[in-house]
Protein backbone atom coordinates (compact mmCIF):
# COMPACT_ATOMS: atom_id res chain seq x y z
CA UNK A 1 0.00 0.00 0.00
CA UNK A 2 2.95 2.21 1.04
CA UNK A 3 4.69 1.58 -2.54
CA UNK A 4 1.36 3.29 -4.49
CA UNK A 5 1.74 6.39 -2.22
CA UNK A 6 5.32 6.93 -3.35
CA UNK A 7 5.61 8.91 -6.44
CA UNK A 8 3.20 10.64 -5.72
CA UNK A 9 4.72 11.96 -2.37
CA UNK A 10 8.15 12.57 -3.44
CA UNK A 11 6.73 14.67 -6.40
CA UNK A 12 4.77 16.60 -3.39
CA UNK A 13 7.07 17.00 -0.95
CA UNK A 14 8.47 20.32 -1.19
CA UNK A 15 4.91 21.89 -2.17
CA UNK A 16 2.11 20.43 -0.54
CA UNK A 17 3.49 19.44 3.11
CA UNK A 18 3.02 22.79 3.88
CA UNK A 19 0.15 23.66 2.04
CA UNK A 20 -1.96 20.57 3.16
CA UNK A 21 -1.91 20.86 7.36
CA UNK A 22 -1.79 24.77 8.26
CA UNK A 23 -2.15 23.56 12.24
CA UNK A 24 0.17 20.34 11.69
CA UNK A 25 3.65 21.27 12.76
CA UNK A 26 4.51 17.56 12.47
CA UNK A 27 3.07 13.79 12.83
CA UNK A 28 0.85 12.26 13.01
CA UNK A 29 2.48 9.54 14.67
CA UNK A 30 1.90 5.77 15.38
CA UNK A 31 3.55 5.05 18.58
CA UNK A 32 2.96 1.71 20.97
CA UNK A 33 0.61 -1.14 19.55
CA UNK A 34 -0.46 -4.41 21.02
CA UNK A 35 -3.50 -6.72 20.68
CA UNK A 36 -6.41 -3.96 21.44
CA UNK A 37 -4.05 -0.67 21.68
CA UNK A 38 -2.31 1.85 20.10
CA UNK A 39 -1.19 5.41 20.77
CA UNK A 40 -1.29 8.58 17.91
CA UNK A 41 0.35 10.94 18.74
CA UNK A 42 0.77 14.90 17.21
CA UNK A 43 2.47 18.04 17.34
CA UNK A 44 0.16 21.09 16.45
CA UNK A 45 1.61 24.62 15.42
CA UNK A 46 -0.32 26.39 18.25
CA UNK A 47 -2.94 25.95 20.97
CA UNK A 48 -5.70 23.58 18.98
CA UNK A 49 -8.43 21.13 19.67
CA UNK A 50 -7.35 17.52 18.01
CA UNK A 51 -9.64 14.36 17.92
CA UNK A 52 -8.63 11.31 15.70
CA UNK A 53 -11.28 9.26 13.66
CA UNK A 54 -10.18 5.46 13.06
CA UNK A 55 -11.69 2.11 11.77
CA UNK A 56 -10.92 -0.82 10.20
CA UNK A 57 -9.35 -0.56 6.53
CA UNK A 58 -12.14 -2.74 5.04
CA UNK A 59 -14.92 -1.06 6.93
CA UNK A 60 -15.45 2.52 7.15
CA UNK A 61 -18.89 2.29 8.93
CA UNK A 62 -17.38 1.62 11.66
CA UNK A 63 -15.75 4.38 12.24
CA UNK A 64 -15.15 5.85 15.54
CA UNK A 65 -13.94 9.40 17.11
CA UNK A 66 -11.59 9.84 20.28
CA UNK A 67 -11.82 12.47 22.53
CA UNK A 68 -11.32 15.97 21.89
CA UNK A 69 -7.68 17.15 23.73
CA UNK A 70 -6.26 20.78 23.53
CA UNK A 71 -2.91 21.17 22.93
CA UNK A 72 -0.57 23.72 25.09
CA UNK A 73 2.68 24.98 25.15
CA UNK A 74 3.73 23.51 28.17
CA UNK A 75 3.88 20.13 25.93
CA UNK A 76 5.17 21.82 23.07
CA UNK A 77 1.61 21.54 21.62
CA UNK A 78 2.19 17.59 21.49
CA UNK A 79 -0.37 15.39 22.31
CA UNK A 80 -0.77 11.18 22.54
CA UNK A 81 -4.48 9.56 22.49
CA UNK A 82 -5.07 6.03 23.44
CA UNK A 83 -6.87 3.75 20.90
CA UNK A 84 -8.61 1.01 22.93
CA UNK A 85 -11.35 -1.90 22.36
CA UNK A 86 -9.42 -2.01 19.19
CA UNK A 87 -9.61 -5.71 16.73
CA UNK A 88 -6.74 -7.88 16.99
CA UNK A 89 -4.78 -8.46 13.61
CA UNK A 90 -6.66 -5.87 12.14
CA UNK A 91 -5.26 -2.61 9.67
CA UNK A 92 -6.81 0.48 10.46
CA UNK A 93 -7.35 4.08 8.93
CA UNK A 94 -7.28 6.78 11.06
CA UNK A 95 -7.94 10.94 10.63
CA UNK A 96 -6.72 13.66 12.16
CA UNK A 97 -9.26 16.43 13.10
CA UNK A 98 -7.71 19.56 14.48
CA UNK A 99 -10.87 22.89 15.35
CA UNK A 100 -13.01 20.58 13.82
CA UNK A 101 -11.91 20.40 10.38
CA UNK A 102 -9.92 16.93 8.58
CA UNK A 103 -6.35 17.22 7.84
CA UNK A 104 -5.76 16.57 4.26
CA UNK A 105 -2.28 14.12 3.91
CA UNK A 106 -0.55 12.92 0.48
CA UNK A 107 0.48 9.31 2.04
CA UNK A 108 -1.50 6.92 4.37
CA UNK A 109 -2.44 6.81 7.89
CA UNK A 110 -2.81 3.33 9.01
CA UNK A 111 -1.09 0.84 11.84
CA UNK A 112 -2.11 -2.78 12.58
CA UNK A 113 -2.63 -4.23 15.78
CA UNK A 114 -0.96 -7.70 16.53
CA UNK A 115 -2.70 -10.91 16.40
CA UNK A 116 -3.33 -13.47 19.26
CA UNK A 117 -0.93 -16.44 19.08
CA UNK A 118 -0.02 -18.28 21.91
CA UNK A 119 -1.90 -21.24 22.42
CA UNK A 120 -3.76 -20.09 19.09
CA UNK A 121 -1.19 -20.37 16.40
CA UNK A 122 2.27 -19.94 14.99
CA UNK A 123 3.38 -16.46 15.83
CA UNK A 124 3.57 -14.10 12.65
CA UNK A 125 6.88 -13.35 10.65
CA UNK A 126 7.83 -9.44 11.43
CA UNK A 127 9.73 -7.15 10.87
CA UNK A 128 11.19 -3.65 12.39
CA UNK A 129 13.85 -1.23 11.61
CA UNK A 130 16.08 -0.07 13.39
CA UNK A 131 19.14 2.18 13.64
CA UNK A 132 20.15 6.10 15.34
CA UNK A 133 22.31 9.00 15.18
CA UNK A 134 19.71 11.49 13.29
CA UNK A 135 20.94 15.29 12.74
CA UNK A 136 19.11 17.39 11.04
CA UNK A 137 21.01 20.58 10.10
CA UNK A 138 20.21 23.56 11.27
CA UNK A 139 22.24 26.14 9.86
CA UNK A 140 21.78 29.06 11.89
CA UNK A 141 22.84 26.69 14.92
CA UNK A 142 25.34 24.44 13.11
CA UNK A 143 28.83 23.76 13.44
CA UNK A 144 30.95 25.58 11.22
CA UNK A 145 31.85 23.95 7.89
CA UNK A 146 30.97 21.14 5.86
CA UNK A 147 26.90 20.31 7.00
CA UNK A 148 27.14 17.29 9.67
CA UNK A 149 23.86 15.74 8.49
CA UNK A 150 21.98 14.76 4.76
CA UNK A 151 21.09 12.05 3.05
CA UNK A 152 17.42 12.39 4.16
CA UNK A 153 15.36 10.47 1.93
CA UNK A 154 16.80 7.57 4.03
CA UNK A 155 13.47 8.04 6.11
CA UNK A 156 11.69 7.34 2.64
CA UNK A 157 13.31 4.32 2.22
CA UNK A 158 12.94 3.12 5.79
CA UNK A 159 9.42 3.62 5.03
CA UNK A 160 9.33 1.84 2.20
CA UNK A 161 10.85 -1.12 3.24
CA UNK A 162 7.91 -1.45 5.00
CA UNK A 163 8.49 -2.52 8.61
CA UNK A 164 6.12 -3.74 11.69
CA UNK A 165 7.54 -0.54 13.83
CA UNK A 166 10.62 0.95 14.13
CA UNK A 167 13.22 1.64 17.47
CA UNK A 168 14.76 4.56 17.42
CA UNK A 169 18.31 3.86 19.01
CA UNK A 170 19.61 6.80 20.66
CA UNK A 171 20.80 10.44 19.36
CA UNK A 172 16.77 10.47 18.22
CA UNK A 173 17.85 14.66 17.81
CA UNK A 174 21.27 16.70 18.80
CA UNK A 175 20.54 19.27 21.06
CA UNK A 176 22.99 22.02 19.50
CA UNK A 177 25.21 23.94 22.19
CA UNK A 178 23.60 25.11 25.19
CA UNK A 179 20.27 23.87 24.11
CA UNK A 180 20.22 21.40 26.71
CA UNK A 181 20.07 24.08 29.10
CA UNK A 182 16.78 25.59 28.39
CA UNK A 183 13.23 23.49 27.98
CA UNK A 184 11.69 25.82 25.59
CA UNK A 185 15.63 25.48 23.23
CA UNK A 186 15.36 21.59 23.86
CA UNK A 187 11.21 21.42 22.68
CA UNK A 188 12.91 23.91 19.30
CA UNK A 189 15.24 21.22 18.35
CA UNK A 190 12.74 18.29 19.01
CA UNK A 191 9.88 20.24 16.90
CA UNK A 192 12.83 21.12 14.00
CA UNK A 193 14.30 17.52 13.73
CA UNK A 194 10.34 15.65 13.91
CA UNK A 195 8.93 18.29 11.37
CA UNK A 196 11.75 16.84 8.68
CA UNK A 197 9.13 16.50 5.55
CA UNK A 198 11.07 13.24 4.49
CA UNK A 199 9.97 11.54 8.06
CA UNK A 200 6.47 12.26 8.47
CA UNK A 201 4.94 9.52 5.64
CA UNK A 202 7.24 6.76 8.22
CA UNK A 203 5.99 8.57 11.20
CA UNK A 204 2.06 8.14 10.48
CA UNK A 205 2.00 4.52 9.76
CA UNK A 206 4.59 2.35 11.11
CA UNK A 207 4.71 2.08 15.40
CA UNK A 208 7.71 3.95 16.61
CA UNK A 209 9.34 3.03 20.33
CA UNK A 210 12.65 5.11 21.13
CA UNK A 211 15.64 5.30 23.58
CA UNK A 212 17.54 8.01 24.57
CA UNK A 213 21.03 8.32 23.96
CA UNK A 214 23.15 11.61 25.43
CA UNK A 215 22.56 13.90 22.10
CA UNK A 216 18.72 13.47 22.58
CA UNK A 217 18.90 14.96 26.35
CA UNK A 218 21.98 16.80 26.85
CA UNK A 219 25.60 17.33 26.31
CA UNK A 220 28.11 15.28 24.62
CA UNK A 221 28.58 12.11 26.65
CA UNK A 222 26.42 13.43 29.57
CA UNK A 223 25.66 11.35 32.74
CA UNK A 224 23.71 11.02 35.40
CA UNK A 225 24.31 13.88 36.84
CA UNK A 226 23.46 16.37 34.53
CA UNK A 227 21.55 19.04 36.23
CA UNK A 228 18.86 19.38 34.06
CA UNK A 229 17.63 16.02 33.20
CA UNK A 230 14.21 15.90 34.59
CA UNK A 231 13.33 18.83 31.91
CA UNK A 232 14.83 17.22 28.91
CA UNK A 233 13.85 13.64 29.85
CA UNK A 234 10.26 15.10 29.93
CA UNK A 235 10.70 16.82 26.65
CA UNK A 236 11.33 13.09 25.12
CA UNK A 237 8.52 12.27 26.57
CA UNK A 238 6.49 14.53 25.22
CA UNK A 239 7.80 13.39 21.98
CA UNK A 240 7.40 9.98 21.55
CA UNK A 241 4.43 7.45 22.20
CA UNK A 242 6.04 4.78 23.86
CA UNK A 243 5.03 1.97 26.41
CA UNK A 244 4.26 3.23 30.16
CA UNK A 245 7.48 3.50 32.07
CA UNK A 246 8.64 0.34 34.27
CA UNK A 247 7.15 1.24 37.69
CA UNK A 248 9.81 2.34 40.05
CA UNK A 249 12.38 3.82 37.93
CA UNK A 250 13.37 6.94 35.98
CA UNK A 251 14.26 8.21 32.73
CA UNK A 252 13.48 6.24 29.84
CA UNK A 253 13.13 2.62 30.53
CA UNK A 254 10.57 0.34 29.21
CA UNK A 255 9.68 -3.07 27.49
CA UNK A 256 7.22 -4.38 25.15
CA UNK A 257 6.38 -7.56 23.29
CA UNK A 258 6.11 -8.30 19.39
CA UNK A 259 4.80 -11.68 18.64
CA UNK A 260 7.39 -14.12 20.26
CA UNK A 261 9.95 -11.34 21.12
CA UNK A 262 10.42 -9.31 24.18
CA UNK A 263 12.33 -5.90 24.04
CA UNK A 264 13.44 -4.35 26.74
CA UNK A 265 14.52 -0.32 26.49
CA UNK A 266 17.29 0.85 28.30
CA UNK A 267 18.38 4.30 29.76
CA UNK A 268 22.15 4.43 29.47
CA UNK A 269 22.13 8.09 30.61
CA UNK A 270 19.95 8.63 33.52
CA UNK A 271 21.69 6.34 36.41
CA UNK A 272 25.39 6.81 35.01
CA UNK A 273 28.46 7.48 36.41
CA UNK A 274 31.12 9.98 34.86
CA UNK A 275 32.86 8.65 32.61
CA UNK A 276 35.86 10.53 33.84
CA UNK A 277 35.08 9.36 37.52
CA UNK A 278 38.24 8.15 38.98
CA UNK A 279 36.84 7.52 42.83
CA UNK A 280 34.20 4.99 42.85
CA UNK A 281 35.64 0.77 42.72
CA UNK A 282 32.78 -0.03 40.66
CA UNK A 283 31.09 2.26 38.24
CA UNK A 284 28.02 1.52 36.65
CA UNK A 285 26.40 2.65 33.37
CA UNK A 286 22.69 1.38 34.43
CA UNK A 287 22.70 1.95 37.69
CA UNK A 288 21.37 -0.52 40.48
CA UNK A 289 17.90 -0.39 40.34
CA UNK A 290 17.19 -0.27 36.79
CA UNK A 291 20.41 -3.43 36.06
CA UNK A 292 18.30 -5.57 39.14
CA UNK A 293 15.15 -4.75 36.83
CA UNK A 294 16.87 -6.09 33.95
CA UNK A 295 18.01 -9.51 35.52
CA UNK A 296 14.63 -10.00 36.77
CA UNK A 297 12.70 -9.00 33.39
CA UNK A 298 15.04 -11.39 31.64
CA UNK A 299 14.43 -14.45 33.74
CA UNK A 300 10.73 -13.99 33.91
CA UNK A 301 10.62 -13.39 30.06
CA UNK A 302 9.11 -16.83 27.72
CA UNK A 303 9.66 -15.18 24.93
CA UNK A 304 12.40 -17.02 22.57
CA UNK A 305 14.19 -13.79 21.48
CA UNK A 306 15.34 -11.18 23.80
CA UNK A 307 16.40 -7.60 22.39
CA UNK A 308 17.81 -5.78 24.94
CA UNK A 309 17.97 -1.91 23.64
CA UNK A 310 20.98 0.79 24.55
CA UNK A 311 22.62 3.50 23.45
CA UNK A 312 26.57 2.74 23.03
CA UNK A 313 27.74 -0.62 22.28
CA UNK A 314 27.72 -3.66 24.63
CA UNK A 315 30.19 -6.22 23.21
CA UNK A 316 32.82 -4.49 21.37
CA UNK A 317 36.24 -5.16 23.37
CA UNK A 318 37.94 -1.54 22.12
CA UNK A 319 38.08 1.04 24.63
CA UNK A 320 36.98 3.61 22.55
CA UNK A 321 34.75 6.44 23.12
CA UNK A 322 31.52 4.96 24.87
CA UNK A 323 31.87 1.57 24.45
CA UNK A 324 30.69 -0.82 27.61
CA UNK A 325 34.74 -1.76 27.74
CA UNK A 326 36.17 1.76 28.13
CA UNK A 327 35.65 4.58 30.94
CA UNK A 328 35.62 1.41 33.88
CA UNK A 329 32.55 0.12 32.80
CA UNK A 330 33.64 -3.47 32.10
CA UNK A 331 32.89 -5.35 35.40
CA UNK A 332 29.22 -4.05 34.97
CA UNK A 333 29.12 -5.27 31.60
CA UNK A 334 31.30 -8.88 32.75
CA UNK A 335 28.46 -9.00 35.11
CA UNK A 336 25.72 -9.19 32.54
CA UNK A 337 27.30 -11.05 30.38
CA UNK A 338 27.80 -14.04 33.09
CA UNK A 339 24.07 -13.38 34.76
CA UNK A 340 22.95 -14.34 30.48
CA UNK A 341 24.97 -17.71 31.25
CA UNK A 342 24.21 -18.24 34.70
CA UNK A 343 20.88 -18.04 34.49
CA UNK A 344 20.97 -20.31 30.99
CA UNK A 345 19.40 -17.66 28.60
CA UNK A 346 19.28 -18.16 24.82
CA UNK A 347 18.69 -15.78 21.85
CA UNK A 348 19.98 -12.32 23.98
CA UNK A 349 20.24 -10.32 20.95
CA UNK A 350 21.73 -6.62 21.97
CA UNK A 351 20.40 -3.72 19.59
CA UNK A 352 23.33 -0.60 19.91
CA UNK A 353 23.70 2.48 18.38
CA UNK A 354 26.05 5.74 18.82
CA UNK A 355 29.14 4.83 17.34
CA UNK A 356 28.42 6.22 13.50
CA UNK A 357 29.17 2.79 12.05
CA UNK A 358 27.59 0.06 11.91
CA UNK A 359 28.85 -3.48 12.70
CA UNK A 360 27.77 -7.10 14.03
CA UNK A 361 29.50 -8.68 17.34
CA UNK A 362 29.09 -12.27 18.77
CA UNK A 363 30.25 -13.39 21.73
CA UNK A 364 30.89 -16.84 22.04
CA UNK A 365 31.40 -18.69 25.06
CA UNK A 366 33.74 -22.02 23.09
CA UNK A 367 31.80 -23.99 25.62
CA UNK A 368 28.81 -25.01 23.74
CA UNK A 369 26.11 -22.59 25.20
CA UNK A 370 24.63 -20.08 22.62
CA UNK A 371 26.11 -16.69 21.90
CA UNK A 372 25.24 -13.82 22.67
CA UNK A 373 24.64 -11.10 19.28
CA UNK A 374 25.36 -6.76 19.70
CA UNK A 375 23.92 -5.80 16.32
CA UNK A 376 24.92 -2.20 15.96
CA UNK A 377 23.23 0.56 13.15
CA UNK A 378 24.59 3.97 13.04
CA UNK A 379 24.36 6.66 11.10
CA UNK A 380 21.17 7.45 9.73
CA UNK A 381 21.53 10.89 9.01
CA UNK A 382 24.62 12.26 11.30
CA UNK A 383 28.24 12.20 9.64
CA UNK A 384 30.12 8.53 9.54
CA UNK A 385 33.08 7.28 11.13
CA UNK A 386 34.77 6.44 7.90
CA UNK A 387 37.88 5.23 10.20
CA UNK A 388 36.79 2.64 12.11
CA UNK A 389 38.23 -0.22 10.27
CA UNK A 390 40.88 0.64 12.05
CA UNK A 391 39.33 -0.33 15.14
CA UNK A 392 40.55 -3.75 17.03
CA UNK A 393 37.44 -5.01 18.16
CA UNK A 394 37.72 -9.04 19.00
CA UNK A 395 34.28 -9.98 18.47
CA UNK A 396 33.71 -8.11 14.81
CA UNK A 397 32.04 -10.66 12.72
CA UNK A 398 34.04 -10.33 9.51
CA UNK A 399 32.31 -8.17 6.86
CA UNK A 400 29.94 -6.94 8.93
CA UNK A 401 31.33 -3.38 9.49
CA UNK A 402 29.64 -0.33 7.30
CA UNK A 403 31.19 3.00 7.50
CA UNK A 404 28.39 5.31 5.77
CA UNK A 405 24.77 6.22 6.13
CA UNK A 406 22.82 3.13 6.91
CA UNK A 407 19.51 1.18 8.91
CA UNK A 408 18.81 -2.11 9.62
CA UNK A 409 16.22 -4.24 9.01
CA UNK A 410 15.65 -7.10 11.43
CA UNK A 411 13.28 -9.97 10.32
CA UNK A 412 11.60 -12.32 12.31
CA UNK A 413 10.38 -15.38 10.36
CA UNK A 414 10.03 -19.69 10.38
CA UNK A 415 7.95 -21.37 11.78
CA UNK A 416 8.83 -24.31 14.93
CA UNK A 417 12.79 -24.75 14.71
CA UNK A 418 13.24 -22.88 12.04
CA UNK A 419 12.01 -19.79 13.27
CA UNK A 420 15.02 -16.83 13.35
CA UNK A 421 16.40 -13.58 13.06
CA UNK A 422 17.84 -12.56 9.75
CA UNK A 423 18.95 -8.63 9.80
CA UNK A 424 19.66 -6.95 6.45
CA UNK A 425 21.63 -2.89 6.44
CA UNK A 426 20.75 -1.04 3.38
CA UNK A 427 21.95 2.24 2.44
CA UNK A 428 20.40 5.82 2.37
CA UNK A 429 18.83 4.47 -0.74
CA UNK A 430 17.33 1.18 -0.11
CA UNK A 431 19.82 -0.70 -1.37
CA UNK A 432 21.31 -3.97 0.27
CA UNK A 433 24.70 -3.53 1.92
CA UNK A 434 24.96 -6.90 3.80
CA UNK A 435 22.93 -9.63 5.63
CA UNK A 436 23.64 -12.24 8.25
CA UNK A 437 21.34 -14.61 9.43
CA UNK A 438 21.70 -14.85 13.33
CA UNK A 439 22.42 -18.64 14.25
CA UNK A 440 22.92 -19.24 18.08
CA UNK A 441 23.81 -22.50 18.40
CA UNK A 442 26.05 -23.41 15.48
CA UNK A 443 27.58 -19.46 14.38
CA UNK A 444 30.41 -18.61 12.28
CA UNK A 445 33.24 -19.15 14.41
CA UNK A 446 35.83 -17.46 12.84
CA UNK A 447 36.29 -13.63 14.22
CA UNK A 448 38.99 -11.23 12.48
CA UNK A 449 41.30 -10.16 15.08
CA UNK A 450 43.70 -8.12 13.84
CA UNK A 451 42.63 -4.57 12.28
CA UNK A 452 45.20 -4.73 9.60
CA UNK A 453 43.36 -7.50 7.35
CA UNK A 454 40.66 -5.12 7.63
CA UNK A 455 40.02 -2.10 4.73
CA UNK A 456 37.15 0.35 4.57
CA UNK A 457 34.27 -1.55 2.77
CA UNK A 458 32.46 0.26 -0.16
Amino acid sequence: MKKLFLHLFVISISVSFYAQKNLVQSGPMVGHTSMTETTLWVQTKKPAKVKFAYYPENNPGQKQFTQTIKTSAENGFTLKIKLTGLQRGTKYRYEVYINGKKQNFDYPLEFETQDIWKWWQAPKDFSFVFGSGAYINDRPWDRKGKAYGGDYEIYTSIWKADPDFMIWGGDNVYLRQDEWNSKERTVYRFTHDRSTPEIQPLLASVAHYAIVDDHDIGPNDCDGHFWNKKVTWQVFDDFWANPGKVAGLEGAVTQFSWYDADFFLLDNRYYRDANYLKTKKKKTILGEKQLEWLKNALASSRARFKFIVMGGQFLNSARRYETYSNYGFAEERLEIIDFIYEQGLENVIFLTGDRHMSEISMYDPSNGKPVIFDLTCSPFTSGPNTHAWKEINAFRIPGSLIMQRNFAKVQIKGKGKERHVEISYFDKDGNLIYTYRLDFKNPQRKIEHNAEKQVPEK
